[in-house]
């Protein structure tokens, strides 16, 4: 009878540990399982990836899957083009209650600098406005200039103000100085040497060599011929040679430079 008894109660506690055991699993499914199924098929949504993707397309998908899209910063980025998602908050793959707002950062694509101003600015100056924009100094040329003093910038190749990549390299022309002016050489024949001498002092020149001939038929001390010739060109500052008539029959050449 006793041993009776033992295998029922044997039974029993066989029952008791199976059942417990099925209700254990049935919680940890109903709890890890259904649970969550539930709750994010019903209250929450997966956040889809959209990085990479431009901002227009981004929402539309953002939308369907019930969350608010809202664009937050702009930041360059030459990785990615303008306009285009570059990161978003709160990240891919997460759950969220519908309705969430979701922030989206933008490319800006690559950064732009606006261009410095360089004339007037020395060349040494210029290169390091330019260094400090992300920019670099191109081709170098240079010419001559009344108006910008030597070593300073004449002209750029890019316009001041206009917005570019960084890196572009910005060519100059850069100024050797003043540009000495040429006039014409003036008509001196016929005149005295003393107007001659005038006549050249006011247009910034000056009287070379002076050689006298004997021209018994020409008024003494007047110009009978001048180098260069009349027309030509020359520069401020140059000299013009003078044949001037000398009274009698001896030629004396005289230089008074």
């Amino acid at each position: 009878m006793k041993k009776l008894d033992n295998l029922v109660q044997k039974k029993y506690l066989k029952r008791g540990i199976l059942v417990f055991a099925l209700l254990v699993a049935a919680f940890f499914v109903l709890n890890d399982v259904l649970m969550p199924w539930y709750v994010h098929g019903r209250d929450e949504v997966q956040i889809p990836s959209v990085i990479g993707i431009p901002f227009d397309e981004a929402t539309r998908i953002l939308d369907s899957a019930g969350l608010d899209p809202r664009q937050g910063d702009v930041l360059s980025d030459p990785k990615y083009p303008i306009g285009t998602v570059i990161s978003q908050n709160p990240g891919d793959n997460k759950y969220v209650r519908k309705g969430r707002r979701v922030y989206l950062t933008l490319s800006g694509g690559e950064r732009h600098v606006t261009v410095p101003n360089l004339r007037g600015r020395t060349l040494r100056d210029a290169k390091f406005q330019l260094e400090r924009e992300g920019l670099k100094v191109g081709r170098i040329t240079y010419e001559g200039s009344d108006e910008f003093p030597q070593n300073t910038i004449i002209r750029q190749s890019v316009p001041p103000r206009q917005s570019i990549k960084r890196g572009v390299a910005i060519s100059v022309v850069v100024s050797e100085g003043r540009v000495s002016e040429k006039i014409a050489v003036p008509e001196l024949v016929n005149k005295t040497l003393t107007e001659a001498q005038k006549i050249l002092t006011s247009m910034g020149l000056k009287v070379g060599n002076i050689t006298y001939q004997s021209l018994p038929d020409v008024l003494p001390n007047t110009v009978v011929d001048q180098f260069p010739r009349v027309g030509e060109m020359i520069q401020i500052g140059g000299t013009i040679d003078l044949f001037v008539a000398l009274e009698g029959d001896k030629q004396q050449p005289i230089d008074e430079n």
